[in-house]
């Protein structure tokens, strides 16, 4: 069974674990090393020490050769890293005490090669797939000079319309907290000291997925069982990973922005969770404290800010001009600058800067422009694994290579950036394979391959529709690609509707009465309504952003070089108004009952969602056997061992996602219908069969109770194993006391 991460109540076994992870940050002969060098510095130089400024910074030169900066934030498309790093470190090196630069980024899913968006990766539903391209991503960015992540992005989110949702690992605690620490292990490896591994961020603390609206920036109110029950488990298993830094959400957060909360970033971060590494705020969040309305002015945002824990101050440079003076006015004790100071160069010290500030500087990993061929591969392969097959009526898929003409039709058929996906780094889009390229490349030499844009992402115009009907018209099967743009998704751009964007729905109706086979290949970061293609549409492939090697992906999965063993991460409503929809929901006093009008239901449309979390077919078929018990009765202290057996009864390879389920039928506290405690991925043969166990213990079955603590209660419990959230198969046994 997959380890249980970061739903555990925080117990003395807990608090030990974490203690042993701190340790990372205070070896006794860095510490001396940094008390001296801090001793040495004057408290302009200390402010410095806490600013990360852009090169959009008018004296940014000019401060780090005074030794007035603690790092900057250079990685941007269309910039040579490489240079721009070793260019600002060398001016480092002239300042008076000498201490090296952090440079850092966005790095999120890929730094030159680009990997499929985090939401994609989190379809796999494995973790090691995370791990690997994230570890590929801090080689590349490394060798450039890059030495931070501002990634991985790992709030919690059950609402589409949020942007941002394409940058995380969706909707549930339990995938996502094997995700966070899996990225964290990827960026940071076994020990930083490498100078190919680079310190991760864990962002945004906390709660920032759950903005009201969906709309990005806006406040947060959330009751703290809430809270620790979905949102905070994901930080706790990066901070267990040993996780270098964490950012914290530029929210208001129950009235009180994040960047000045002392609750959570003191009591919950701090000293609960025992996070011992850099708090650095979100671009400019210190000094929009001020539009919150809870400072009057900069100063007193800093002061606020350093108070609360941040230890860092991205882009604003405030810190540097308030601090000495807040200080010397006795708001802020000179002992708080200096224990923010020491994160900064602890963390430099284990990064090896000192040692060497221009280890992180090798462009040799990229000659000529030229992706890595292995890095290539590895993005095509993480690709596939992550696509998410919805549909599948009367096996339209796989298509045949040998067909005699193809219709691809689309605005997301012959792009290259909009694969990429938001955020990409420096990955570039004239190295990114289209699903046109794609399919021409996959079919055989005598197959016809018709293109048609048909319409673009945003527009009401038809102009394009006659000749996207005819191409269908003139073909023996269409692949409709369509979907959202990079403008679409990430920060700041949150949607009202999770319809197609534009009339892309008119185009594929006008081509679905052709009568022609249809199959739809969604490019997209966020759950869609679509309920039409859902009805009337053969085959639909969920592709998300597949990065590089998009195209050739796509290829692969639809000519059935791969079969697709994606599951969905989060859910696909049938309606924004369903939204906030996820499979963990409360069973309410009043249960949906069809034949009773006062229970919970809408009179227009059903509860249940267009796709659930943990959906996803196959070009094969998995049978499940009933779920087997060792014992119906558990003893405290004893183990249970849940079996079933998997069964490939199709003639294709392929993999099924095993999941497991768990509810405690009567509890302290209502408890969700169902949650996901463990799951493994099963290759299985034509044929072929495996048993597969999972083994559960008591602190597996754990809940908050109603005084919010952490403990696990005797009862009764139902088991689920299956392929998705909808399990029906399913066990019963009771916990004994103790």
């Amino acid at each position: 069974m997959l380890a249980m991460v970061g739903c555990q109540p925080s117990g003395k076994q807990e608090s030990k674990t974490a203690q042993s992870e701190s340790r990372y940050f205070t070896n006794p002969v860095i510490a001396h090393k940094v008390d001296s060098i801090l001793s040495l510095m004057t408290l302009e130089e200390k402010a410095g020490e806490l600013c990360i400024l852009g090169a959009d910074h008018p004296n940014l030169k000019q401060l780090i050769k005074e030794g007035k900066l603690g790092g900057t934030n250079g990685v941007l498309p269309g910039r040579n890293v490489g240079q721009y790093t070793r260019q600002m470190q060398t001016l480092a090196m002239q300042s008076r005490l000498k201490i090296p630069l952090l440079f850092m980024g966005d790095v999120i899913h890929g730094f030159q090669t680009g990997f499929p968006v985090p939401l994609a990766l989190a379809a796999s539903w494995d973790p090691d797939l995370t791990r690997k391209t994230d570890s590929i991503s801090a080689v590349e960015a490394t060798a450039s000079g890059v030495s931070w992540t501002f990634n991985p992005m790992i709030d919690i989110a059950r609402d589409p319309r949020w942007g941002r949702i394409v940058e995380g690992a969706g909707e549930d605690p339990y995938l996502g907290s094997l995700m966070a620490a899996a990225a964290v292990k990827g960026y940071q490896g076994e020990s930083l000291a490498s100078s190919h591994t680079m310190m991760a961020t864990a962002k945004h603390f906390v709660g920032y997925g759950a903005v009201q609206a969906g709309r990005d920036y806006n406040t947060v109110n959330m009751p703290e069982r809430e809270l620790r029950e979905v949102y905070l488990p994901p930080f706790e298993a990066a901070v267990k990973a040993g996780i270098g830094a964490v950012m914290p959400a530029f929210v208001a957060f129950n009235g009180v922005p994040v960047t000045a909360n002392h609750f959570l970033l003191q009591d919950i971060l701090r000293k609960e969770l025992d996070f011992n590494g850099i708090v650095v705020s979100d671009f400019d969040a210190v000094t929009e404290l001020q539009e919150h309305g809870v400072a009057s002015s900069a100063a007193q945002a800093d002061e606020l800010a350093m108070k609360a824990g941040v230890d860092m101050d991205l882009h604003s440079g405030s810190y540097l001009e308030n601090l000495p003076k807040l200080v010397k006015e006795g708001k802020i004790p000179e002992s708080v600058l200096d224990n923010a100071v020491r994160k900064v160069l602890t963390m430099k010290f284990k990064l090896g800067l000192f040692d060497n500030p221009f280890r992180y500087s090798d462009s040799t990993l990229v000659a000529n422009n030229v992706l890595p061929a292995s890095h290539r591969e590895a993005a095509r392969k993480v690709a596939c694994k992550t696509f998410v097959l919805l549909k599948n009526e009367k096996n339209i898929l796989p298509l045949s290579k040998k067909l005699q003409s193809i219709a691809v039709i689309g605005p997301a058929a012959d792009t290259q950036d909009n694969l990429l996906g938001p955020v990409h780094a420096l990955a570039r889009p004239e190295d990114v394979v289209t699903v046109l390229q794609g399919i021409k490349k996959a079919v055989s030499p005598w197959t016809k391959v018709i293109y048609a844009k048909g319409t673009d992402y945003n527009t009401s115009s038809e102009s394009g529709f006659q000749e996207a009907v005819r191409a269908a018209r003139n073909a023996d099967v269409v692949v409709m690609v369509i979907g959202e743009n990079n403008s679409m998704c990430g920060e700041g751009d949150s949607r009202a509707s999770l319809h197609l964007p534009g009339n892309q729905l008119d185009l594929v109706k006008a081509v679905v009465k052709t009568g022609k086979p249809v199959v739809a290949v969604l490019v997209n970061g966020r759950p869609l309504a679509v309920n039409w293609l859902n009805d009337h549409v053969p085959g639909i492939l969920e592709t998300w952003f597949p990065g590089t090697e998009g195209g050739n992906a796509i290829a692969d999965v639809l000519f059935g070089d791969y079969n697709p063993s994606g599951k969905l991460p989060v859910t696909f409503p049938r309606s924004v108004g369903q939204v906030p929809i996820f499979y963990s929901h409360l069973n309410t006093g009043r249960p949906f009952n069809p034949n009773d009008k006062y229970t919970t239901r809408y009179v227009d449309m059903p509860n249940t969602p267009l796709y659930p979390f943990g959906y996803g077919l196959s070009y094969t078929n998995f049978s499940i056997s009933p779920v087997k018990l060792n014992t119906q009765n558990l003893n405290w202290n004893d183990t249970l061992k849940v079996s079933v057996s998997v069964i490939n009864t199709g003639e294709r390879a392929g993999t099924e996602v095993v999941q497991l389920y768990t509810h405690q039928q009567v509890a302290d506290v209502s408890l969700p219908v169902k949650q996901l405690r463990a799951f493994q991925r099963v290759w299985l043969v034509p044929g072929e069969v495996k048993e597969i166990t999972f083994r559960l213990t008591r602190k597996d079955l754990a809940i908050l109770d109603k005084d919010m603590k952490w403990k696990t209660e005797p009862g009764t419990f139902d088991v689920m194993v299956g392929s998705s959230s909808e399990v029906t198969n399913s066990a019963g046994f009771t916990l004994k006391k103790p």
